[in-house]
């Protein structure tokens, strides 16, 4: 490893500025472009900044294509943008049904296409291979960022500032108060893979006759249900994993094989193999993500030659491709005007400042609550709102709430509802002359109401 340690002192430097608008969103996953077609449809000026090359987040980079997997007969759930997503993949011919729920899975190639135009028609500006780097802070409030591209160092001003980074890195930055567990006691990260070649009628018909459900995850991953979860379907994969551990395929000392595929295709193409969970690392540190990325497709070439040895319709299986970026679930996040709790998800709570609803789902922590009843909880305001530091929200996976909210609250529509009431937030206090954190809820609620969000 090369020498690490000491520091330097930059000298002071003018920063051209690339553009001044009402509201910069920090990151284009399902928070961050919620966030911003939100804002532009209100009326704000809106800049839109993403480090990779295309929106999506998750759906594009990691490969995540079932956004709602947890949707059954007896689900109530959001509406809004998040569900908007799922309609316009349909409508390009970008989805198929889940196979495990009432949902699409998305075509993560072509959802890059629908991300486009969804920003293009609302009239943001998009701004792709630009990373932000710091926020521009002054007297408390947030008036803009500092950023990185091939056009240098440039600095965007904005009336508000809306941080969907997934890990709170504008927040912190700016000063407000965040929370992070101890990397032994976050959700494991994931690269995800997918596969060419596989017999999908083979495939199947061992799928129809294994009959895995999520029953099978207790035990072997420690997940605690409701039982009513128990007989449902899974498109779940342990037993090749297993195998291959006996017979020293896999090393007995690597764990976290086994878990999810998404789609099959005609084609025999399997996407979303979600079956490498790896334990321990800090999605804060740099040379972490570098080792998990690494670390991870190594362990996804094993977890391949499982598939080979020990699943029908895989014996001709090959790689198609590794997830673009790694899936995080668990880094940082703020705390807020309101810290949502576990408590709160599974008791149906009701907010005064509700900005949308979410259904009882959880999906970590030792987890496993699938929302087959009806009962779903209101997402409050006060987690978008980061303590300390003004015309600042947070939008995705780092708002305020414990670890078990943190478990709803990180799934991508969650995200969703979460991003399209901040960018809504911020072009509502705009329009009023007031701050994120003077705005008066009703007139949030009367223009996301306006949007078609459910609030009750």
């Amino acid at each position: 490893m090369a020498d690490a340690g000491g520091h330097i002192t930059e000298e002071a430097r003018t920063v051209p500025v690339l553009c001044r608008t009402d509201v910069l969103v920090a990151g284009g996953g399902p928070g961050g472009l919620a966030a911003a077609v939100a804002a532009a449809r209100s009326g704000a000026r809106t800049v839109l900044v993403e480090r990779h090359g295309c929106f999506g987040g998750v759906i594009t980079q990691t490969g995540v294509e079932t956004v709602a997997w947890y949707r059954r007969a007896g689900t109530v759930d959001l509406e809004g943008i998040g569900r908007e997503f799922e309609r316009r993949a349909e409508a390009l011919d970008g989805a198929t049904p889940d196979v495990q729920s009432q949902s699409l899975a998305l075509d993560s190639e072509l959802f890059k296409v629908v991300a486009d135009r969804m920003v293009l028609e609302a009239g943001v500006e998009p701004l792709l291979h630009c990373l932000v780097t710091e926020p521009i802070v002054s007297g408390g409030v947030v008036r803009g960022v500092i950023t990185e591209s091939k056009s240098g160092r440039r600095a965007i001003l904005a009336r508000r500032v809306i941080d969907a980074t997934g890990d709170a890195d504008l927040a912190v930055r700016a000063g407000a108060p965040c929370r992070t567990l101890a990397p032994d006691k976050r959700l494991g990260v994931t690269v995800t893979f997918s596969c060419s070649g596989v017999d999908k009628a083979r495939f199947l018909d061992h799928v129809a006759r294994s009959a895995p459900t999520y029953g099978d995850w207790t035990g072997r991953w420690y997940v605690q249900t409701d039982g009513k979860e128990d007989r449902l379907f899974s498109p779940y994969l342990q037993e090749p994993f297993d195998r291959a551990r006996e017979d020293g395929l896999v090393p007995a000392e690597v764990r976290g094989f086994g878990g999810t595929w998404g789609r099959v295709t005609d084609a025999g193409e399997v996407t979303c193999l979600n079956v490498v969970v790896m334990d321990g690392y800090d999605a804060g540190d740099v040379r972490q993500l570098t080792g998990a990325e690494m670390e991870g497709r190594r362990r996804c070439l094993l977890a391949l030659e499982a598939l080979r040895r020990y699943t029908p319709g895989f014996e001709r299986a090959t790689l198609r491709t590794f997830g673009a970026d790694l899936g995080v679930r668990d880094s940082r996040a703020i705390v807020g005007r309101y810290e949502l709790t576990g408590d709160d998800v599974r008791g149906e709570a009701r907010f005064a400042d509700a900005v949308g609803i979410f259904p009882e789902f959880l999906d970590g922590y030792g987890l496993l609550v699938l929302p087959t009843t009806g009962r779903y909880f209101q997402v409050p305001y006060g987690i978008l709102v980061p303590q300390g530091v003004d015309n600042l929200l947070v939008a995705g996976r780092c708002v305020s709430g414990d670890p078990v909210s943190h478990a709803a609250t990180r799934s991508q529509l969650c995200c969703a509802v979460t991003g399209q009431a901040a960018g809504v937030a911020a072009a509502v206090s705009l329009r009023r002359g007031c701050t994120t954190g003077e705005l008066d809820v009703a007139a949030l609620q009367d223009e996301l109401r306006r949007h078609g969000v459910r609030l009750d």
